[in-house]
Formats: structure tokens, sequence, C-alpha cells
């Protein structure tokens, strides 16, 4: 909590309780049997958590990208997966609030930010990943509706959730043909493909969303036509943020739980904790995680303050939090020995459930490619 203000170490303590109290206890019975726990998000909802940067007057909380960092890590201690989730749904209120007109942002909103309802992101497709521009899913516009076809692929929350933020080709290829859609459950023509299995991210289902021949009205498009990767690239800027601080959450925890292994495990007579090289990676994890966290949180000020370079010190931080702290969770399952590969301590779920921060919200690989561009274009 060093440099935060009152208010955020306030944040910081509420989110951190809750996440022990309400999710750390079921985090391993969540991972287990695939629960999406929709209550015990709605109770994070009632703490102002399911609408954080959305704007008061539709139900959001007004909060600023960085007290949203703090509240993410704070919560990942408790369930990475779960929080995870709740980082998409939020990113997706606040496309709708940002983008979407006074009809739009009052019809949506306020039964987002209660999660009495829960919002999906639809940008990845079966055949474009990293490459969103090539995206192939059509919006063909017929009087006051789109006829939309297509699918999307890897869909945190598909099938359970209520809200389809979809990006589409309305216009010429490239990325000024695409438009944004927001679709309901239950439109005809909207379907789902079969549960993902994953080997993390089990608190919340994964599946293909499919599209045929699915009647939107007009009045469901977020923005003008053509503005629609513009928004889905403002949205990840954020979202970068956010699955970057589930990070620091995973990591927090995972150190905590490797300092405490160390201090009960005795081998050759004495305490793990008693060992200068483990002494000596403890202190490199928690260098790196303070390092990762400075990071992540002099991004989330960028953001909030619409700086020119905000975007490429997204990526930045979305790259080294993500590399750092799977390392520093993998590192504290090392730390473990043989007990760390067993579903009975939590770290093991900790670096499951990391690992695919480094593939979402864009590749660390597309994220070396936006950095690079930025220094080369001088």
């Amino acid at each position: 909590s060093t440099g935060l203000t009152e208010d955020q170490k306030e944040f910081q303590k509420v989110a951190l309780d809750f996440a022990a109290k309400e999710m750390a206890p079921y985090m391993a019975e969540w991972d287990e049997k695939e629960i999406f726990p929709v209550e015990t998000m709605r109770k994070a909802a009632q703490l102002g958590f399911g609408g954080i940067y959305v704007k008061p007057d539709v139900g959001g909380s007004g909060l600023s990208r960085l007290d949203t960092s703090i509240i993410f890590e704070a919560l990942s201690t408790g369930c990475t997966s779960t929080t995870a989730y709740m980082s998409i749904h939020n990113m997706c209120v606040w496309m709708i609030d940002t983008f979407g007109n006074e009809e739009q942002r009052r019809r949506f909103c306020p039964s987002l930010c209660s999660m009495e309802k829960f919002a999906s992101y639809c940008l990845t497709e079966p055949g474009s990943g990293s490459d969103a521009a090539s995206l192939l899913t059509s919006a063909q516009r017929k009087g006051d509706t789109y006829v939309l076809n297509g699918s999307k692929a890897f869909i945190s929350g598909g099938g359970d959730t209520d809200v389809y933020v979809v990006m589409c080709r309305t216009g010429g290829p490239g990325p000024k043909g695409i438009s944004c859609l927001v679709l309901e459950k239950g439109m005809p023509g909207l379907s789902f493909g079969k549960k993902e299995k994953k080997v993390g991210w089990n608190s919340q289902p994964t599946r293909a969303v499919i599209f045929e021949d699915c009647i939107v009205p007009v009045g469901n498009r977020l923005g003008a036509e053509g503005q629609g990767f513009s928004i889905a690239m403002q949205g990840l800027n954020g979202g970068r943020i956010n699955i970057a601080s589930c990070s620091l959450g995973a990591a927090h925890a995972s150190v905590l739980l490797a300092q405490e292994h160390l201090s009960v495990r005795k081998q050759f007579g004495e305490p793990l904790a008693n060992n200068q090289y483990l002494q000596f990676r403890l202190a490199e994890m928690a260098t790196r995680l303070v390092a990762a966290r400075l990071m992540v949180r002099h991004a989330a000020r960028a953001l909030q303050d619409g700086r020119e370079d905000a975007a490429v010190l997204c990526s930045m931080a979305k790259l080294f939090a993500t590399d750092e702290c799977f390392g520093i969770c993998n590192q504290a399952l090392q730390m473990h020995g043989g007990y760390g590969y067993l579903k009975d301590y939590a770290v093991q779920q900790f670096v499951r459930d990391i690992r695919v921060h480094q593939i979402l919200e864009g590749t660390n690989e597309v994220m070396r490619m936006i950095v690079a561009r930025n220094l080369l274009q001088g």
C-alpha cells in the first residue's frame, strides 16, 4: 500500500478482506468442480466491484484506473480465475458506458454493474487471434437490423453470461471495416459451442459463441459504423492493466505461501528458511513483484490521465507483469517441492490460473511488437 491515498488503502483492505473470506476458502472447489461463482460475484458487486470504472449515474463506482488495479490485485489473492473474469466483465461495462448513447447506457449498465447480469467480450475468432483486424464475423445491414454470421472463440463466460460485446465486420477489410454490436442472450441465431476443458481459469466457463443469421437491432451498435476496432483497442488498454493486476495478486499470494512453507518445512535438520539459496530466491521474487506492481500502477495512471504514451506503457506493463508474476508463482511451486504439485496446495492453482495471462488480452509477443513499433517509429 506504499504511496496509496487513504481511500485507496481502504479499497484495498475491503477487497483483501473479501478475497480472504469469500473467495480463498472456495477457490479449489470452484476450480475442481468448474463452478461459475455467480452469487459470490454479486456480493462483490454490492461492494462496487461490478462497474469499478463506470460512471456513477448508471450504477458504477466511478473510480480511477489505479483504484481498479489495486482492487483487482487484492481480489486475485483470493481467486485469480474469478477475478480475471470480473476484470473482463468490467471492461465490457466500461465500453458500453463510454461509447454507448444514453439509452444504451441506461438499458445495459445498471444490471451489469450490480452483476444481476454478466457480460462477455467477443473479439477473438478461430482464424484471427493476434491478428484481430482480420476478423471475419460479418454483420449485413438490412433496414433497422444487422444480420450477423460467424463465430468467436475462447470467450470467457460464453453461454453463461447475458450480454455479449461483439466485434464484427460491417465494411471492407482491415480495421476500418469493423463495428461493435451488443447482443443479449436469447436472441434468435445466437448459440454456443461446448464448454472447453482448460488447464486453469476453471471457475469461468469458456465457449465458442456462434452467430447464424442472428438478427441484431441497429440500436444495439456502440458508436458509429467502423469505430469497432478503435473501441476494442481502447478497451484492451485497460484490459491489459486489469489482467496484469490479477497477475500481481496471484504472485503476491504465492510469495506468502512460499514464505510460510519455508518457515515450517524442515530438511537436513533445519527449516528451509535457513537455506541461503532459498532466502535469495525469495528476496528476488519479492523484488520482481514490487517492480511489476510499480510498472502496472504507472501505466494505470498514464491511462487514466489520457497520456499519449499510455498504450505502449500498458503493453509494457502487461508484458513485464505477466511474465514476471508467472515466474514468481512457478518458483513458489518449486520451493514447495513435491507438495507444490499436489492439488491440496494452493500454489499449483495460482500457477495454472496465471499461465494464460501471457496469452490473452494480446499475447506477450504482440506486446513486444507494440513496444518495438513505438520505439522504431520514434
